[in-house]
């Protein structure tokens, strides 16, 4: 009896231990950090100033109301104010284009046309409609406003308020041929009857004069079916170029079912195709206005057109066919005179772009540079989707542009007479967002020059040369300069403080000393009272070799309880080692609070993130699960040869791609990982969009072999440890199917050592406070109940 009393109390003692394990020692808790910017606190975005440079408008919610307000800073009194309604229908939009001297700025805002005088401050409405205005530019040497309204490009005359419709895109109506007995009938009847003959000489005499009354207007031009975008005329109102898109007809959607809805009934939502589908035909046409003909832009002679990629050797029995590689084609972007035309233009299979100098007086194009990666083109500034940052010189002789020629995204010039390049800027870092100063001087970009994960505002003279920094804050810095650009409007964040809005001189006026003062103060009294952490930015080296990224999280000695997560990313091409706020800031919040109950956590910017320049960018072609995978698997090495964590505690979490890598993880390296949290997970790439996963895997049909090594629901045989799946139910982007999917697979596999947990009313990015704590809640106890019951 004594004995089973003893028993009983150490059964007893084991359950409390386990339960106990299930607590959180944190004085945070998941149900209160997940509260999202209720908790944090509603932080500002889209910094933009008044035409006279004394306000600056932000949107901010310190008040958190259901959305963002618009607030008001007046320099000269210093306050800070929320405005009224009127004053944000009011505001100009922050883009726009500026004629030729910058006294005008012409913009589109709610689907209308506007003109602000940059001197006077006034605003002209030029369209107010119930149908959708856009694109707005300057044409006749900025006399008239050009602008799109449906299929057709319009102008309207500054001095006189003329508007006037220069193209007519209809369907024309063509007559069957009829057939040798028709024919003869119809001619028969003619001859027979007076009444026909009459009647159909005067429809002949109409249908004169009507081509004679359209000879007088815009010339009528079939688009045959295709749709039409991008309209542009020529700054000397010669010429109007279009793009014409034939969408391939078999794209067929994906049914994503809603089963909590309104109406008490399964609602169908029609969402995106799956990858591989036939890309669109694009073909550039120039309309010769005066002389009143229409002809296509000639792109034969482009460099490399005839390109046959290198995977291609993988298939040696297969033909590989791309009959028409010509994909987006962005432009024509003006020089100021109008004497020059560049077009950017990518390829439909992501490899190669041109930048090529139009003669619309013909179609025909020069090359002027030329950009190919055997995996894909992109990067900072370089386009992927569309075209790339570019531009023209204060020259009207020169054009700018972004390439990674060397290897990370740098800014270069190029005389488009003698194709002469210079390099403006070099070096193992990125630039970002490069804009020409208003008095044509010199540049003004971001880059993370100092340190991959901080990136600052820099100023730069025209012809290059040595980079003067204009801000100091370590972490994130976005700059809205003021028009001008005395001052500079500041969105400055670190890694453990969230984004504050700063005002700040710009250095090169040299008028003050003074550093960023801050006019925002955003966080709440709630999140204050922690002690956040600031991770500590590490790198460690992978088994090839590379330096890896990442963000450390270690705990007090005290609480050590030797395990460790991993946490992963998503996007792929993103950037969270760094030290500013991150976009995963409620992964952050959850961060401290493993680490204040014993966890250390590593979050790895691993090969495919951004920031680190084209090997790294690209370092997953045909291989997602390869080295960005293995990097994850060196990472937890690290964490248990230099940190003492425990090799059978170890376990990995992340959304989106993070929980793509998570399934790799726990069925390829299963002897690393001993759980996982998968969410909004990629289970197999032939299901997701074209966009994305053609430029990586290039598409099932043509490089089966890397969708095959990528996808884990190939590999669901070698799961061993204990895995949670969370995914949102009515989720458009990684579509819910693909997990239950990849549950079947399970199933017929017999593995028993995993879970989902479904949510009916999520997309991809999860909305409810309640979502995002049920879906953390499971994650910790899998955690605490995975790693540390063993």
């Amino acid at each position: 009896m004594k004995n089973f009393w003893l028993l009983s109390v150490i059964f007893q003692l084991s359950i409390s231990s386990s339960f106990a394990q299930l607590e959180n020692i944190s004085s945070l808790s998941i149900k209160e950090i997940m509260k999202g910017d209720n908790f944090v606190g509603h932080l500002p975005s889209n910094p933009q100033w008044s035409v006279d440079g004394q306000t600056l408008y932000f949107n901010w919610n310190p008040e958190q109301a259901y959305s963002d307000s618009l607030y008001a800073h007046h320099l000269k009194s210093s306050n800070t104010v929320k405005t009224n309604f009127e004053t944000e229908f009011a505001l100009p939009s922050t883009r726009g284009v500026l004629n030729e001297d910058k006294s005008l700025k012409l913009y589109a805002k709610r689907g209308d046309i506007f003109i602000v005088n940059q001197k006077t401050q006034v605003i002209t409405q030029i369209t107010d409609t119930e149908e959708y205005e856009g694109n707005p530019h300057f044409t006749e040497n900025g006399t008239k406003v050009a602008f799109s309204k449906g299929d057709n490009l319009y102008t309207w005359n500054i001095s006189s308020g003329t508007t006037v419709q220069l193209t007519n895109f209809k369907s024309e109506k063509t007559d069957q041929k009829k057939s040798i007995k028709n024919e003869w009938l119809y001619n028969d009847q003619l001859a027979l009857f007076d009444v026909l003959r009459t009647r159909k000489a005067k429809n002949d005499e109409a249908e004169e004069l009507n081509k004679r009354l359209e000879a007088k207007g815009p010339l009528p031009i079939d688009p045959e079916g295709k749709s039409i975008s991008n309209l542009q005329i020529s700054p000397d109102g010669k010429f109007i170029t279009y793009l014409s898109i034939k969408a391939p007809s078999d794209r067929e959607g994906t049914i994503v079912p809603h089963y909590v809805t309104e109406s008490g009934y399964t609602e169908d939502q029609n969402t995106r195709s799956k990858v591989g589908d036939q890309p669109s035909e694009y073909e550039l046409f120039v309309y010769d206005i005066q002389n009143r003909k229409v002809y296509p832009v000639v792109l034969d002679n482009l460099e490399g057109l005839d390109y046959i990629p290198e995977y291609a050797k993988d298939y040696p029995d297969k033909t590989y066919e791309n009959k028409n590689r010509i994909g987006y084609i962005t432009g024509p972007v003006w020089s100021k005179d109008g004497k020059h035309a560049v077009l950017d233009i990518n390829t439909n299979d992501y490899k190669d772009r041109w930048i090529v100098l139009l003669d619309p007086e013909n179609g025909t194009v020069t090359n002027l540079d030329h950009q190919h990666d055997e995996a894909w083109v992109a990067g900072p500034g370089i386009g992927g989707y569309r075209g790339g940052e570019l531009d023209w010189m204060p020259d009207g002789k020169s054009i700018w542009f972004q390439s990674e020629k060397t290897g990370y995204s740098h800014l270069y010039v190029m005389d488009v007479r003698s194709k002469k390049t210079k390099a403006l800027t070099s070096g193992n870092f990125e630039i970002y967002d490069p804009q020409i100063s208003k008095d044509q001087k010199r540049w003004y970009f971001t880059a993370n020059k100092n340190h991959p994960g901080d990136r600052q505002f820099y100023s730069m003279p025209l012809g290059g040369g040595k980079l003067q920094q204009l801000t100091e804050m370590t972490g994130g810095n976005e700059v809205t300069l003021s028009p001008d650009e005395s001052k500079m409007a500041i969105l400055h964040s670190y890694a453990n403080k969230p984004t504050e809005l700063y005002l700040q001189d710009n250095p090169i006026w040299g008028k003050s000393k003074e550093g960023a003062k801050q006019i925002t103060f955003s966080t709440t009294p709630e999140f204050k009272k922690y002690q956040w952490r600031d991770p500590e930015i590490i790198t460690f080296t992978a088994e090839d070799g590379a330096a890896v990224h990442a963000r450390l999280y270690k705990p007090n000695a005290g609480v050590k309880n030797k395990a460790a997560v991993i946490f992963v990313h998503g996007a792929g091409y993103l950037q969270n080692a760094h030290k500013w706020w991150s976009s995963y800031y409620r992964e952050y919040m959850f961060h401290n609070i493993l680490v204040d109950n014993g966890y250390t956590v590593l979050d790895i910017d691993y090969r495919g993130s951004a920031g680190y320049g084209r090997d790294w960018r690209t370092g997953i072609y045909r291989h997602m699960g390869g080295k960005d995978l293995s990097d994850h698997v060196d990472g937890a090495k690290y964490l248990v040869n230099e940190l003492g964590v425990d090799q059978d505690k170890i376990g990995i979490y992340g959304g989106s791609y993070g929980g793509f890598i998570t399934l790799m993880g726990m069925f390829t390296a299963p002897d690393t990982f001993k759980a996982g949290a998968a969410i909004r997970s990629v289970g197999d790439w032939a299901a997701y969009n074209h966009g994305y996963t053609a430029r990586i895997l290039n598409t099932p049909v043509t490089d089966s072999l890397a969708y095959r090594r990528s996808s884990p629901i190939y590999f669901a045989d070698g799961l061993q440890g204990d895995l949670l799946i969370l995914h949102g139910m009515v989720d458009d982007n990684v579509h819910f199917q693909d997990m239950v999917r990849l549950s079947q697979r399970l199933i017929e596999l017999e593995k028993h050592n995993w879970e989902m947990a479904v949510y009916p009313v999520e997309r991809h990015g999860f909305v409810e406070p309640s979502s995002w704590t049920d879906e953390y809640t499971r994650i910790y106890k899998l955690f605490q109940q995975s790693l540390l019951d063993k």
